[in-house]
């Protein structure tokens, strides 16, 4: 086998992605698995949508404050070492979890206390994972490595949520899910502690952290219009047409079912987006990538629409299906487009502001939406969003011509400045 159907094949062949790819499936397994009992835990205690605005909340503020220090830390350090670092700490918080799960009367605020803990961590693992990614495979296998490395987010988030519901189910609560939490960090420790030394592979002088140097992510970004548009395509088209934190309401409240359901509804954009993941690995984007992911933002949208107005329990996993097929398309190109229009001394600190766009979209979306249905209710909340998201990728067409006009993300290389 040859071309691009022989590429995805050799990726595999570098141990070292082996490994970080079977870290990162166990530490996605282990975050979906807890995000499911979390949502559901809350809901149980408050019934109120408002109580799962926060939720998203807690994990934000400390990722956004912490990511220009994220970032330089991924250019500074040895990337590993911070990974060890992070899945050592999500697995104590996990087991923190445990233990306020099983005291007689569980405390909210000690729910959300772990979860800005886990925001603290996220903001270091998130440009490390992505700006490693890079040093374990040769450049032309890179592409290929994007879209496994997406295929294995994907599939850990289709299996996690599942498996939370079930683990909820089947233990009356979420002790057991907060314990099988924390041994999958153990292990993705583990792993990550096999690989070899990885730090920044270009061999430039490392910076003196200064203000300067801080603030490089974000001026890079803002002066290359493809990068800027993507990644904040991206953030307000998601942050509007996210309806993730009202999955608990829709379950229990709409659709009427337990906590099985919910897993199921959790998992279903992710099965969505690992059936499209796994095509991009064997067939990338050729042509007319940037059109191709403007026309995905759009279905992303209108597919949130039809899931705010169902009340069919197959219907409702159907459009969420096609959400995360959709968005799926946007992260590839958003993903590769970051990474190879960054200078490797620079893809710690841009991809932790990828990251702060990511974290906005997927955590602030989940304050917006648990407010905007507290207001509004929940069906008008998530069918705004949609339309909202509508709205953002004609503004972004019309705003970031650059960004229509990418053809093949292979073809993006860095610029200076």
């Amino acid at each position: 086998m040859t071309g691009g159907h022989g590429r995805w094949r050799r990726t595999f062949a570098h141990r070292d992605f082996n490994a970080f790819q079977a870290a990162r499936i166990l530490s996605v397994l282990a975050t979906q698995m807890q995000s499911v009992a979390i949502g559901w835990q809350i809901y149980a205690l408050t019934r109120r949508p408002i109580d799962l605005a926060w939720v998203g909340l807690a994990q934000f503020l400390p990722a956004v404050c912490l990511s220009l220090v994220a970032g330089h830390a991924a250019d500074r350090f040895e990337r590993r070492s911070i990974l060890m670092g992070c899945h050592a700490a999500m697995a104590a918080l996990s087991a923190v979890l445990f233990l306020v799960a099983r005291t007689p009367a569980a405390n909210i605020v000690s729910i959300y206390a772990v979860l800005a803990g886990v925001g603290v961590v996220r903001a270091f693992q998130a440009p490390a994972n992505q700006s490693i990614l890079p040093s374990l495979v040769p450049l032309d296998h890179f592409g290929s490595a994007v879209a496994w490395n997406s295929t294995f987010w994907q599939i850990a988030s289709v299996l996690g949520p599942t498996a939370g519901g079930i683990a909820y189910a089947a233990w009356g609560g979420p002790s057991g899910v907060y314990a099988l939490a924390a041994a999958g960090s153990f292990i993705a420790w583990a792993l990550v502690r096999t690989l070899g030394r990885q730090g920044r592979t270009s061999g430039a002088p490392i910076e003196t952290i200064t203000r300067a140097s801080l603030f490089a992510g974000i001026r890079y970004v803002w002066n290359h219009p493809v990068v800027l548009g993507a990644v904040s395509l991206d953030l307000f088209a998601v942050l509007l047409g996210g309806a993730t934190a009202l999955l608990p309401v829709y379950a229990r409240d709409i659709l009427h079912l337990g906590p099985w359901a919910l897993g199921i509804l959790r998992s279903a954009p992710a099965a969505g987006a690992t059936v499209t993941a796994i095509l991009l690995a064997i067939r990338p984007l050729e042509r007319r990538a940037g059109t191709k992911m403007l026309v995905c933002v759009a279905l992303f949208g209108a597919a949130t629409i039809v899931f705010g107005l169902s009340r069919n329990f197959a219907l409702s996993l159907v459009a969420l299906l096609v959400v995360g097929a959709s968005d799926m398309v946007s992260v590839f190109v958003r993903s590769s487009l970051v990474q190879l229009a960054t200078p490797d001394a620079m893809r710690g600190r841009v991809s932790a502001v990828n990251m702060v766009f990511v974290g906005a979209s997927n955590e602030l979306g989940e304050f917006e939406s648990g407010v905007t249905a507290q207001w509004l209710g929940t069906v008008p909340a998530v069918v705004l969003g949609g339309l909202g998201a509508l709205i953002v990728v004609a503004v972004w067409a019309w705003r970031f011509p650059e960004l229509r006009r990418v053809h093949r993300v292979s073809g993006v290389r860095p610029r200076e400045g």
